[in-house]
């Protein structure tokens, strides 16, 4: 049997307190790796700790508020756990930023209305804030010798255009309707670029590179926006956040010990319409 358990490993997750954070938490800790939880949302943080802390009591969990697109914070955490003689040998480059459409006010997302400030905020958590982990980390597995791995997660969109009419408003003016932004998928398609190329760079020293990219997520969208979206899947339905957990472990895991480079695309059939 292949998939080994981990409980010997560190793995390090950017963007633990979000919905997908939290799973990818928890699809490492069910096969007994201890956690590194980052993000940068305090509170959050404490949030996803406690309660990951309650479903696996016997995990050892770390959790540090860190702002990944600064890379001198980075360069602190990494030394901070190399004092505690702890070397993450799992990354999962996971942070992003969703710009979404919240209550009556619509974000300024239309690409000709899409600020400069927005561009590089949004590049600089969701691709700069992976290079920096990946520089960091990758830099210290391939020094010490620690076969590694990184798993950066893409999106659906990182090989499909967005459809922007899942995101029309009934009544609004072509001019004033919302869209995702340009920025999700530039980033989502940097992130699978980036696999590649840190798949190649460090395959000698032994750390596997690969990218998960997941389709939409139920999450209590509202139902116009589910059902729109529902009708571009094959399968007939949004992913529930829990059903990534097996490709977590998938690709971190001796279960993948011979891919490297790769974006797995989960998205119920979406991207093959």
């Amino acid at each position: 049997m292949y998939l080994r358990e981990l409980d010997s490993a560190y793995s390090l997750i950017t963007g633990a307190a979000g919905l997908l954070g939290q799973e990818h938490c928890a699809a490492l800790a069910e096969l007994g790796s201890a956690l590194i939880l980052i993000d940068i949302n305090s509170e959050k943080l404490s949030e996803a700790e406690s309660r990951l802390k309650a479903n696996y009591p016997d995990c050892e969990i770390l959790a540090f508020t860190v702002d990944i697109t600064s890379e001198e914070e980075v360069k602190i955490l990494r030394n901070e756990l190399e004092k505690i003689n702890i070397f993450p040998n799992i990354l999962i480059n996971n942070a992003a930023i969703d710009a979404k459409v919240v209550g009556n006010k619509i974000e300024s997302t239309r690409l000709e209305n899409f600020d400069l400030s927005s561009w590089n905020f949004e590049i600089s958590v969701g691709l700069t804030g992976a290079f920096i982990m990946s520089k960091v980390f990758g830099t210290q597995m391939a020094e010490h010798r620690i076969s590694g791995v990184i798993v950066n997660i893409a999106s659906d969109l990182s090989v499909i255009a967005p459809n922007q009419s899942l995101y029309e408003i009934e009544g609004l003016p072509k001019n004033e309707q919302p869209v995702k932004p340009i920025t999700y998928s530039v980033i989502k398609a940097g992130l699978v670029g980036m696999t590649k190329y840190l798949s190649t760079y460090w395959a000698k020293d032994g750390i596997r590179v690969n990218a998960l990219s997941p389709g939409g997520i139920f999450h209590n969208q509202s139902p116009e926006f589910v059902g729109k979206l529902e009708k571009l899947i094959p399968m007939g339905r949004m992913a529930a956040a829990d059903e990534y957990r097996g490709a977590i472990q998938f690709l971190c895991t001796d279960a993948s010990k011979y891919m490297t480079g790769q974006n797995i695309v989960i998205d119920g059939g979406r991207s093959v319409w």
